[in-house]
């Protein structure tokens, strides 16, 4: 899993409202594409985009395509950036106390 990969993924609207969607389970490529204003092909650039990520698995059966949200890319987004803020907070708690001014 690419972390790059997976905050652009998740930087497009479109593409977090398919995730979205497919977190409520699998479904076929033109399902997804139809509360969209924009052509089939545009969502599958989107799709492409999430697979690129792992983000979603896709399924073949005949001429179907079905999709399936995989959280395993975010969830390790989501470990990074706590790991972040908990640099930020021992960052913090290592400053020296700032001096009160007296009044």
């Amino acid at each position: 899993m690419d972390l790059d990969h997976t905050l652009i993924a998740l930087a497009d609207p479109t593409r977090r409202a398919i995730l979205q969607r497919l977190s409520r389970g699998e479904a076929r490529v033109t399902e997804l594409a139809a509360p969209f204003h924009m052509s089939l092909n545009s969502v599958s650039k989107h799709i492409r985009v999430l697979e690129r990520a792992e983000l979603v698995r896709r399924r073949v059966s005949g001429r179907e395509h079905f999709l399936t949200f995989n959280p395993a890319p975010m969830e390790s987004a989501a470990e990074w950036m706590g790991a972040d803020d908990a640099v930020a907070a021992a960052k913090e708690k290592s400053k020296p106390p700032t001096k009160r001014s007296k009044k």
